[in-house]
Formats: C-alpha cells, structure tokens, sequence
C-alpha cells in the first residue's frame, strides 16, 4: 500500500522500498517515516508473498524483518539471490545474536539493523544501500584497486594486474560483496562456470594468491573464522 510523497519533493522519481513486516503498527509507522523523506513504500506483512512480488519487483532496496510468516527473512533473501538479483536487502531484526547477523550477510542480505533502532539511521542505511546499487556498471573500485568488468582489467593505481581467470572471479565476487561475509561455498558456486569443481583448499588458495597480488591497494581479504572472508579497506 504505497503511501502519498509530500509535495515538497522534487519531481525525481521518488525511491520505491519494498518494506515486509508482520507488526503492522511498526509498518505503518516506518511507512510514514519513509514517505516523509520521499520515499515510496510498499508494505507486505508475510515471507511468502514477499518471495513472490520480489520475482518481479524493481524496488530500489527490500527492508525485511527476519520473523515472518510464511517463510523468514533469511528464506526470502536466499531465493532472491538464488534467482540472481541484486536488489540491495537490509535486514531488521530483534535478535542481537552474532550468528544472526552473520546468517544474514551470508545469506545474501547487505546490512542489518537490531530493532530498536534510531529512524534516521534506517532512513540513512536504505538511502546508502540504493547509492551503492546505483553505481556505474561494469567498474568496480575499492581503495586504489579498480576492476573493469567489461573490459576483465584490474589496476592498482595506475598498475595493471595480472590475474587468472579465476583469481578474477574470486576478487570480483569478494568486491562485489566488500564489507560483507563471503562464504568459500558462495565463491565456488560464483566462479564454477569456469571450470571443473573446486574444492576448499582450492578456494583459500586463490585467496592466498590475491593478497599478495593486491598488497598495494589499500585493501586486505580478512578471514572471518569459521564463516569466510570480507574484502574490506586496509586500516
């Protein structure tokens, strides 16, 4: 139930957000929220149906809560990304658990926020995570490493990278994904239409190559034990 934008907005096409949320009070009044700050929400209040409008929605960022009914919120996250999209997905949740919140990255979602939480950060979080998804296709950046994905070249600053095409893949899918968990199951499945199937030990060994190839570029892959690695920038 899309909720009116004030007049005072501009004319630029207002964010379309695909909120799901069974509280319906807490839905109403993040809908408001959001419709205030010119934003077009979209209200569903199970996992199930939420599954099935996001099979065809073009919403600029889901915001979900992890209980639903129906199916939870990782479910719905893990058929998205099954299904290959790249919707921008933040997460909402009561549980403060790390498991969750790392259960939720893996999944697929792109950030998280442990309810109660602030308004404007919510508001600040979707506003990022629909900046992010809007950028330029076919260049990736982070720290002094940029990718070009049209054109499959890598440069450091100013310095060309050699890299395999699977040491590509696997620097490609990590920056895809930067600040975020990467299982080394998430990495095989990314990179297998490059060849035959790969084992783990063969996933930390691309790894291990890719930090010595990108030690200059401002960035590290820090391993998450027990969960995978995140491409972040270098403190």
């Amino acid at each position: 139930m899309p909720h009116n934008v004030p007049s005072s907005v501009t004319d630029t096409p207002p964010m379309h957000v695909l909120l799901v949320e069974d509280d319906a009070l807490l839905a109403d009044g993040l809908s408001r929220i959001l419709a205030g700050h010119g934003m077009q929400v979209e209200v569903l209040g199970n996992g199930s149906v939420a599954d099935q409008v996001l099979q065809r929605s073009e919403a600029a960022v889901a915001v979900l809560d992890i209980g639903l009914p129906g199916i939870d919120g990782f479910e719905v996250v893990r058929r998205l990304r099954a299904r290959g999209s790249a919707m921008p997905v933040l997460l909402l949740t009561a549980r403060d658990a790390v498991e969750d919140r790392v259960r939720g990255l893996e999944t697929g979602a792109d950030d998280y926020l442990v309810k109660p939480f602030a308004t404007a950060e919510l508001v600040a979080r979707i506003r990022a995570l629909a900046r992010r998804n809007a950028a330029p296709a076919g260049m990736l950046s982070l720290g002094r490493l940029s990718m070009d994905s049209g054109a499959k070249r890598a440069r450091i600053g100013e310095r060309v990278v050699e890299l395999s095409v699977r040491e590509w893949a696997v620097l490609e899918h990590l920056l895809l994904h930067g600040g975020r968990v990467v299982s080394k199951q998430q990495i095989i499945e990314a990179i297998l239409p490059w060849g035959d199937d790969l084992t783990l030990n063969a996933v930390e060994v691309y790894v291990s190559r890719l930090r010595l190839k990108i030690a200059d570029a401002g960035i590290a892959i820090r391993t998450i034990r027990g969960f995978g690695y995140m491409l972040e920038q270098a403190a």
